[in-house]
């Protein structure tokens, strides 16, 4: 039942939804009951508000999509009709602006940053492919890898981390469902959200803080302390929202309550910030799994309150 709404809602019919089905599952599955389905989900899979205006506009090409080889595999994928209306979600320069960043990884993107990094994601060891010739002096590994926004650790200002319960959480948990593998995880929640929901935007963005761009954020008064690598810190934001008048960055992670990747969100938000030129300000981050959301402003992190109204 979740293969059909999730089918609906990137713009196929009822009866298209159906004859998938039978195509690839070997089962009928009545008109009826495929609408009783996706009545059911509805308070969910709120994409159902936007969906007519969608199809008219769009009809079944909603999902431009683009492979990266950036060390490891990801699929980077953008929802064109929500990234269209995302002007009535933020404001319409932030939307502008958040549109033509991820409109332009289709283009002339500078991947050769994403790929001298050795280091795995943990929560993609499965696509890791580590090289065998990387040098273990220090020294000379920090001018010639880029540095993992997930791998690093610096310090930051006190800030309040808000737990709460989110769409996101029962977006996850029927995502999940469509999972067969661990490694399955995270693109099925993110195919889920980027078709169901009435917000997410984009999954696996990539984004990447240069040197001079940290220099500037310090200049600027950014309690920053990352270190100037010559090479970019890099990383690929799990989901981008728009919602409520901010652009949302929020990373899946198995066990939320486990961990703590504050770090690596704050540098999302700054590279992000920096890659759409955006103030900080219209930024907030959040982890979640299915049953756990805590999200945070990541201004908070890096700017003095006292300071925060110029960022």
């Amino acid at each position: 039942m979740l293969c059909v709404t999730f089918l609906y809602n990137l713009g196929h019919t009822q009866e298209e939804a159906a004859r998938r089905i039978a195509t690839e599952h070997r089962i009928t599955v009545p008109r009826r009951t495929i609408s009783h389905w996706i009545s059911g989900y509805r308070p969910i899979t709120t994409f159902h508000r936007l969906r007519n205006v969608s199809v008219r506009a769009f009809g079944g090409r909603m999902l431009k999509e683009r492979t990266l080889e950036h060390q490891q595999t990801y699929e980077y994928k953008v929802h064109l009709s929500k990234l269209a209306l995302t002007a009535g979600a933020v404001p319409p320069d932030v939307a502008a602006k958040v549109k033509n960043y991820l409109l332009s990884v289709f283009g002339d993107f500078p991947d050769d940053f994403f790929r001298d990094d050795p280091t795995a994601n943990p929560d993609r060891q499965a696509r890791s492919v580590p090289d065998a010739n990387l040098s273990t002096n220090p020294v000379q590994s920090a001018q010639t890898v880029a540095m993992r926004s997930s791998k690093s650790h610096f310090e930051i200002l006190p800030l309040v981390r808000t737990e709460k319960q989110n769409l996101a959480n029962d977006l996850a948990a029927l995502g999940l469902l469509l999972a067969g593998k661990n490694r399955e995880r995270h693109p099925a929640v993110q195919d889920f959200m980027l078709a169901n929901d009435s917000c997410t935007v984009a999954c696996e963005v990539p984004v990447y803080l240069t040197a001079e761009e940290i220099g500037y954020y310090k200049s600027k008064g950014f309690f920053v302390t990352l270190p100037q690598s010559p090479k970019p810190v890099t990383g690929h934001i799990d989901i981008v929202q728009a919602r409520n008048g901010f652009i949302h960055l929020l990373d899946y992670k198995p066990k939320a309550r486990e961990i703590d990747p504050v770090n690596q969100l704050v540098v999302y938000a700054l590279a992000f910030a920096s890659r759409t030129r955006l103030p900080v300000k219209a930024l907030k981050c959040a982890w979640f799994d299915e049953k756990d959301y805590f999200e945070f402003f990541p201004l908070h992190a890096v700017k003095a309150k006292s300071a925060q109204a110029s960022a």
